[in-house]
């Protein structure tokens, strides 16, 4: 049985859903990824201001098309309450077969029953050679 991660968080809960957060980005499932967020979740994505499931499920099919191969790894930075801090970075390569690293941190925002309400996130990227790849 999955154990159902709800605020307020401690140490240990807050790890366990931002490794359930890496675990579902990287199944790059737009479907499976909208459903950890609230039917009216609100999202702050690099310059894209969005709201509600249908937007971020379109927003990540999107960008699973573009982003190529994506991999990406999440660290827990802080949390208290109903609020969780990340920092992150993913690889990717585009259509040219250009590899890119993707640095950021998200601040996260959690209703009573577990979902994300709100997602802020601000992305950097860098682009590398193949060799340069480590995750």
């Amino acid at each position: 049985m999955t154990q159902i991660l709800v605020p307020p968080f401690t140490e240990e809960t807050a790890r366990a859903k931002v490794q359930a957060a890496e675990n579902a980005w990287n199944s790059r499932n737009p479907d499976r990824v909208s459903l950890a967020y609230t039917a009216d979740s609100e999202w702050r994505n690099r310059d894209s201001f969005l709201t509600g499931r249908d937007e971020i499920r379109a927003l990540l099919s999107a960008k699973w098309q573009k982003e190529r191969d994506y991999k990406l790894k999440k660290e827990l930075w802080a949390f208290g309450g109903n609020r969780i801090a990340v920092r992150f970075e993913y690889e990717w390569r585009d259509e040219a077969d250009q590899w890119w690293r993707s640095y950021g941190n998200e601040n996260w925002e959690f209703a009573p029953d577990g979902l994300m309400q709100k997602r802020f996130a601000s992305i950097n990227d860098v682009p590398i050679n193949d060799t340069e790849r480590r995750l």
